[in-house]
């Protein structure tokens, strides 16, 4: 009866480790101590169909600056009821053809470009056309965003800073799960019209090489899991095979000593 107890209690403790031991995730752990590794130049964003920019134009004389400036007035109430004029910048939206209109220049074909190469493709118009003297024009993305699924929970992130890299997302959605699989995360990314798919792993070093650490607008980012997630009946049924076997072991552990 010793034996028939101990075998009992040997399969309970390999059923309970074989389903709640799990192994923790270690990041970047081949990186050595007191060692410099090169730092890669952050890659420039390229525009993209369905981009919403913000252009912001300035000059010595604001007033001729004012007719290039997207912006929209509403009023704020202040809690000593004062009302307040606030500018909205919502951006200029590229269209699928890749265009934006801007005023006065008309229709500017801007998919493809960096965000410095508008800014100064927008100052030598507005200079060499005679429209503004010394202007100062400032570009940014104001959606950057990207998705992030899998084992690691459902959310969209944004950077407001038009930087973010892979690391940043993954700690920003959470962490990874102990049943996620950090040498094989994925990052989806739409490039000249395909959508292409890049496979990363984050407990190496050489992620900092990869072409998608800096992540770009629009990037889809899928953890993959280890195993598929328990269902509720899976869950139940693994609570009642546990129960059992540590209702038989108790019931066989005293019936061995009350028989002695």
């Amino acid at each position: 009866m010793k034996k028939i107890s101990l075998f009992i209690g040997i399969i309970i403790i390999v059923f309970l480790g074989s389903c709640g031991m799990s192994e923790k995730v270690v990041y970047l752990k081949d990186l050595e101590p007191n060692t410099s590794y090169n730092v890669v130049p952050i890659p420039p964003l390229r525009i993209q169909k369905s981009d919403r920019i913000s252009i912001q134009v300035s000059a010595k004389n604001q007033e001729l600056a004012a007719p290039f400036n997207n912006r929209d007035g509403v009023y704020s109430i202040s809690e000593d009821g004062i009302t307040n004029p606030v500018l909205i910048d919502r951006g200029y939206l590229v269209d699928q053809q890749g265009n934006i209109e801007f005023p006065i220049l008309g229709t500017l074909k801007i998919e493809g470009m960096t965000l410095e190469g508008l800014r100064d493709y927008i100052k030598d118009q507005l200079s060499t056309k005679n429209l503004l003297s010394s202007p100062v024009v400032k570009i940014e993305l104001l959606n950057l965003k990207v998705v992030v699924m899998g084992e690691t929970g459902n959310k969209i992130i944004t950077a407001p800073d038009s930087r973010l890299t892979i690391l940043e997302a993954i700690t920003m959605a959470g962490g990874l799960t102990p049943n996620s699989q950090p040498h094989n995360i994925a990052v989806i990314r739409e490039e000249d019209g395909q959508r292409k798919i890049y496979h990363n792993n984050i407990e190496s070093k050489d992620i900092f090489n990869s072409p998608t650490y800096y992540l770009q607008q629009n990037d889809l980012l899928y953890i993959e899991p280890k195993s598929a997630p328990r269902t509720i009946k899976q869950q139940q049924n693994r609570l009642i095979l546990t129960t059992v076997l540590s209702l038989v072991s108790t019931i066989t552990s005293v019936w061995a000593i009350t028989t002695r």
